[in-house]
């Protein structure tokens, strides 16, 4: 498993998107979430909320094919 660590650089392997750790939080059922920075001007939203199961899990690339949704590119 990845390791998940805090101001390190993560690449959305689908996208190339690049976004920055901030920290890690959980809620009141004790579900871990992973809340990140996006490293690029996103109209949407600057910062994001997955599960930390969902950061460290798969995504189907445009070929079809499963791989890790997010790679380690750096650490701080």
């Amino acid at each position: 498993m990845m390791p998940l660590i805090i101001d390190a650089v993560y690449e959305h392997t689908r996208t190339g998107s690049r976004y920055r750790l901030l920290f890690l939080a959980k809620d009141k059922k004790l579900v871990e979430y992973v809340v990140y920075e996006a490293l690029y001007d996103n109209e949407v939203s600057k910062y994001w909320v997955r599960t930390k199961e969902e950061f460290l899990g798969e995504s189907v690339h445009h070929d079809g094919t499963p791989r890790p949704r997010f790679m380690l590119v750096s650490k701080s």
